[in-house]
């Protein structure tokens, strides 16, 4: 089912406790959904946006240039398609009450692939959206642009981008790039077919 919206702001319209906050930004429709931490870890406190006005978006924001998710390099209001950036924290706060909001914004983007940065987006997904969260390392920079079957959805783990070193921006464009050739669709539940 496509989201019909022309907000690319928090297009879902949710008001989180802890004003002010950083909702999820980008296309909707997204397949590709990235999950940072917050907005102290990887920026946008000052521009409302995810992965702003810090070295990790600006390296995060590269790459999705790179195969073609932004229409730029980097932008505090990034053009966006089939792309979508939002943190697993949207402000500062009491963690079991603001997570929920993250859950909730995930659940309704339903892209097929995540992409957690960071060791705390990724521990979340993988608890949450995968049955292989005792068999893998919660580490980012380990697990970094591999592939993780989750339940309904692809993992590929990013590393923090404020930590990149010589070939890990590479490793990440690479695997995305794969992806975006193949038939990267998956199966979201007992009613959904990918043909």
């Amino acid at each position: 089912m496509k989201r019909v919206t022309d907000r690319v702001s928090n297009p879902f319209g949710m008001r989180a406790p802890g004003e002010p906050a950083v909702y999820g930004y980008g296309d909707a429709n997204a397949d590709f959904h990235v999950l940072g931490a917050d907005a102290d870890t990887h920026g946008g406190a000052e521009t409302g946006v995810p992965f702003t006005g810090s070295t990790a978006g600006e390296r995060l924001q590269a790459v999705l240039h790179a195969v073609g998710f932004a229409a730029e390099p980097y932008s505090d209001a990034p053009d966006l398609s089939n792309c979508y950036l939002s943190y697993l924290r949207l402000s500062p706060g009491d963690p079991a009450v603001l997570e929920p909001f993250a859950d909730a914004e995930l659940r309704a983007i339903n892209a097929h692939i995540l992409l957690p940065v960071g060791d705390d987006a990724l521990s979340y997904v993988l608890e949450e959206f995968t049955t292989q969260a005792r068999a893998l390392p919660h580490d980012a920079a380990e697990l970094h642009a591999s592939e993780v079957r989750g339940r309904g959805f692809l993992v590929v783990p990013v590393k923090d981008p404020a930590d990149w070193e010589v070939g890990d921006r590479e490793a990440l464009v690479e695997r995305l790039a794969a992806l975006l050739a193949s038939d990267y669709r998956q199966t979201k539940g007992v009613a959904t077919t990918v043909g």
